[in-house]
């Protein structure tokens, strides 16, 4: 099992020369989360004070992805960054909550990395995986709804499977009859390559203690 790399689409490469792609195939689903991921959550939510929270956007790698929202247009006080998001949802739940073992595993990994990572069913994509932008008339997954010309999407040789940072094409995310994953991470300008691969060895190192 290794970390690839997708490619990235000339046009997209120019304007964001740093913008990289990183996927790693899990044999496997999700599930119900064990005793020791959510005790594991539980630490994390002990070290994650207010103050931390308050301070996350200021920390080099949160804000690298904030910086990149804006430049594709996202507001990220309205559409908040992954690492923001977890630790609004821990301070006003009181905790990081357990949902399952992946919605955990992807957590653990973004709140201690600060790098999000998204999950797609391997069978239902086609690698090598990449980046582009939209076209027009262009549906996310070929045939749902139409997408903003030149949004960027994580797309397979056929279709978009995904919209950057959003909505993930119907029947190509998991779901409980998922077999095997792949997890994918978007490297920003900012970003340390050892902080992706550290983010997507974290969630399958969780997803595997609970196998």
């Amino acid at each position: 099992m290794s970390i690839e790399t997708g490619w990235v689409d000339a046009d997209l490469e120019v304007e964001f020369p740093e913008l990289r792609l990183r996927w790693i195939t899990h044999e496997g689903g999700s599930g119900r989360t064990p005793p020791e991921i959510k005790e594991r959550l539980r630490k994390l939510s002990d070290r994650y004070t207010g103050g931390k929270a308050v301070h996350l956007r200021q920390e080099p790698i949160p804000w690298a992805y904030r910086v990149f929202f804006r430049q594709v247009g996202i507001d990220p006080d309205d559409h908040r960054t992954p690492a923001e998001q977890a630790a609004l949802d821990r301070m006003k739940h009181g905790s990081f909550r357990s949902r399952n073992l992946l919605d955990d595993a992807l957590v653990i990994a973004t709140v201690e990395t600060g790098v999000p990572v998204m999950a797609l069913d391997a069978d239902k994509v086609t690698p090598p995986l990449g980046l582009r932008l939209s076209q027009e008339g262009e549906h996310l997954g070929g045939e749902e709804r139409p997408l903003s010309v030149r949004q960027i999407v994580l797309a397979d040789p056929d279709r978009s499977v995904a919209v950057l940072f959003g909505d993930i094409a119907e029947e190509r995310g998991v779901t409980p009859s998922t077999q095997r994953m792949l997890l994918c991470s978007v490297q920003v300008k900012g970003v340390p390559e050892i902080s992706v691969e550290e983010a997507l060895w974290t969630v399958t190192e969780v997803l595997r203690t609970a196998s």
